[in-house]
């Protein structure tokens, strides 16, 4: 067998445990948000998937 380089230890995040703060979670999602809520259908499909799931949740 032909001696190979040992491999480097994946690095982690430096700061912090891994957690994003839930604030920054939702700005980075937002823009794609935006941009389904234009491509399919807009605000009409967003409320009736809103109002449907909020049925489920108050059974």
């Amino acid at each position: 067998m032909a001696h190979t380089a040992p491999r480097t230890a994946i690095r982690t995040r430096e700061r912090g445990e891994g957690r994003r703060h839930p604030l920054v979670a939702t700005l980075m999602a937002l823009p794609l948000a935006v941009l389904l809520l234009l491509v399919f259908d807009g605000w009409e499909t967003v409320t009736t998937q809103a109002s449907s799931v909020g049925e489920m949740l108050g059974r």
